[in-house]
């Protein structure tokens, strides 16, 4: 397999210089070529092709959502990998063909995820093939297909989730969870406190609370069912609406055709039933 070449760009010096010794420590990266802002990023790929670029979103001049932009438009694009301090972007991010999105800080082994994406993308085959007792990062964690596929399980597992912003962990309760926007191979928590993004797919949390009173209503949204206060026809489309809780305000989510028949029955037909889901323990309420 050809060995990448890769462009980093970041306006910060140090976080430049850490992306670069990361990414060239990785064995599928070649070379890799660094930028400081947009322009001398476009300058430098006017002399040479890249296989992908890790760009910072907050620049002087172009920011690197423009500079995005501006790849796409390539004969070849290079993959696209988003390296940035802040969660909110990642909509946009996907929305201009970004094949992953990191976080800063950058671990090692999260890094190596979003290389096995490009080469994914690229059509190579695996980093993991490079994996011996020389080739391996010191405390990374091969990704494989699986965990590349669905990057953190652990997320949908548990009655709490995981979530970072700004360097702290907190731990949101499923049950504020009002409704789950799909964002690319992330997902996006609408919850009492606001809303967070995590990485896990829409399907692996379809599947694993589904017995907690969620369903999926559109292949980009998840919804609590216990939070559904009604639904509301225009012309020939349904649209579900899910109630504010906290931070986050009511709001009417469009139901794909072949799922308005199972989402009328669970609502209307047997309207307790979500609520017997969501308490897990298959017995309808006590009336006394």
């Amino acid at each position: 397999m050809t060995a990448l070449r890769v462009l980093a760009v970041d306006d910060e010096a140090p976080a430049l210089d850490e992306l670069a010794y990361l990414l060239g420590e990785h064995p599928a990266v070649g070379e890799v070529v660094r930028a400081s802002d947009a322009t001398e990023a476009l300058r430098l790929l006017s002399e040479q092709s890249v296989t992908a670029a890790f760009l910072d979103i907050s620049m002087p001049g172009l920011n690197g959502m423009e500079l995005a932009a501006v790849l796409a438009r390539y004969a070849q694009p290079p993959a696209l990998v988003f390296v940035t301090a802040h969660a909110d972007r990642a909509v946009a991010a996907f929305d201009v063909g970004a094949v992953d999105y990191l976080l800063k800080p950058v671990r090692a082994e999260r890094l190596s995820q979003a290389i096995e994406r490009v080469l994914a993308v690229r059509g190579e085959q695996s980093a993991s093939a490079y994996d011996d007792s020389a080739g391996e990062l010191p405390g990374t964690v091969p990704a494989t297909a699986d965990s590349t596929d669905e990057p953190d399980t652990g997320v949908a597992t548990g009655d709490v989730i995981p979530v970072e912003r700004g360097g702290v962990t907190s731990l949101i309760p499923r049950e504020s969870v009002a409704w789950v926007e799909a964002v690319g191979d992330y997902a996006r928590l609408h919850t009492a406190t606001g809303d967070y993004l995590v990485r896990v797919t829409l399907a692996t949390l379809e599947s694993h609370w589904a017995r907690s009173g969620f369903a999926r209503v559109h292949r980009s949204y998840l919804v609590s069912l216990p939070m559904v206060s009604g639904l509301r026809s225009v012309g020939t489309a349904t649209k579900v609406i899910v109630r504010g809780i906290g931070e986050t305000p009511e709001v009417e989510l469009p139901v794909s055709r072949r799922q308005v028949r199972d989402l009328k029955d669970r609502l209307v037909r047997d309207p307790l039933r979500s609520f017997r889901t969501r308490r897990g323990d298959g017995a309808a309420p006590d009336s006394r």
